[in-house]
């Protein structure tokens, strides 16, 4: 066992062993509520630039498998839990999460006290912090903990996007299926959301978050969704370029910061939550029907729907834990949006109807052409 600690950046202090890679590990502490799933997080490529801290006290139980990443690798930064289990156990397992982290050279540690560490963040916001194995030097960790990136203004996506386009044959073992063909704009793409479209009659490519308007639409597809993805939305201009040139030609699905680009592409303003939203447990609500759906959440930064000078853009769902606007839509220009994630992963699979709402309005828009 070897010594590690958590420090944030205003000097509070969580002492702990450490596990996964050695060394130090800097990025934005936030909290995970989620039960199971941690293969799934650590794997999504939102958690870019963020240190995670599980709030389920034992993780490690199942180990890891080669089917449930989400990614092709892992890209958060450190990771946090109250207790690693010694021990795995589930029939599809090849490693331990201790291995796979070594693997990937991501920095954990665990044996702190999750609850209060948690509550911390609940209270003075998601900050800063560094995982140290090897420097204790408190002083010297908080300046360079202070000095360290922030997510405010910075792109991550161009660090998670693909390099090269690429078709996802759904586990059909043929890219010879599917009756509407779909652009996924990849901003740190889950592969969950490539499933889910797959699924639901969808042809998908994957192509490059620097990939503009004019060359999606030489594609000829007949929609185009916007993923998922780390850090300020407002910091990839590129992305919100290119969404605002597709808006009105083609009909265009939105997730989490795919949902953030297009309310900046619509004229809109995004803000900076306190904690953020990190779990599988969140309430929706649907303005439209009143239904209450528990979805999969994982964003730090939020649409100011009011702030949008279109009025025709409508919100549509609601977060009941803090009312912050949870999704947009606009039948005009064939566009809707969701902050959360249909496609869960881990998490409910409540949403998962909005893909089927995607190829409808895909099917009437060919219809009308």
């Amino acid at each position: 066992m070897k010594r590690a600690i958590l420090v944030l950046e205003d000097g509070t202090v969580f002492e702990g062993i450490g596990f996964g890679a050695g060394g130090e590990a800097f990025g934005e502490v936030v909290f995970n509520t989620s039960i199971t799933g941690y293969q799934e997080i650590i794997t999504d490529p939102s958690y870019c630039g963020q240190i995670v801290t599980m709030t389920y006290p034992l993780i490690g139980n199942y180990g890891v498998n080669e089917e449930d990443i989400e990614s092709a690798r892992p890209f958060l930064s450190g990771f946090v839990v109250k207790e690693l289990s010694a021990i795995y156990s589930n029939w599809r397992a090849t490693q331990t999460l201790d291995e796979y982290l070594k693997k990937y050279n991501i920095v954990g540690i665990q044996g702190i006290d999750t609850r209060a560490l948690t509550r911390h963040l609940r209270l003075q916001g998601a900050m800063q912090g560094v995982i140290s194995s090897e420097d204790f030097n408190l002083e010297a960790l908080v300046k360079k903990v202070k000095e360290s990136p922030h997510l405010v203004g910075v792109d991550l996506v161009k660090d998670v996007t693909c390099k090269e386009p690429y078709d996802w044959d759904g586990g059909l073992r043929t890219t010879d299926y599917g009756r509407y063909n779909v652009i996924v704009l990849d901003c740190g793409v889950k592969y969950n959301i490539l499933r889910n479209l797959a699924k639901a009659g969808c042809k998908v490519r994957v192509v490059s978050a620097t990939t503009t308007a004019e060359e999606i639409l030489k594609l000829k597809p007949d929609g185009v969704l916007l993923s998922n993805g780390p850090g300020d939305p407002a910091a990839v201009t590129y992305v919100i370029k290119t969404a605002t040139n597709l808006i009105g030609k083609i009909p265009i699905f939105g997730i989490c910061l795919g949902h953030q680009m297009l309310g900046l592409a619509l004229g809109g303003k995004t803000f900076k939550l306190k904690f953020g939203h990190h779990g599988g447990n969140h309430p929706v609500k649907d303005l439209k029907t009143g239904r209450v759906a528990i979805t999969s959440q994982n964003h730090g930064f939020n649409v100011d729907i009011p702030s949008i000078p279109r009025k025709d853009i409508i919100m549509t769902y609601v977060n009941l834990y803090d009312n912050t606007a949870e999704g947009l839509e606009c039948k005009k220009l064939k566009l809707f949006s969701v902050q959360y994630h249909p496609e869960a992963g881990p998490g409910p699979h409540d949403a998962e109807y909005l893909f089927g709402k995607f190829t409808e309005i895909m099917k009437k828009n060919a219809q009308k052409d």
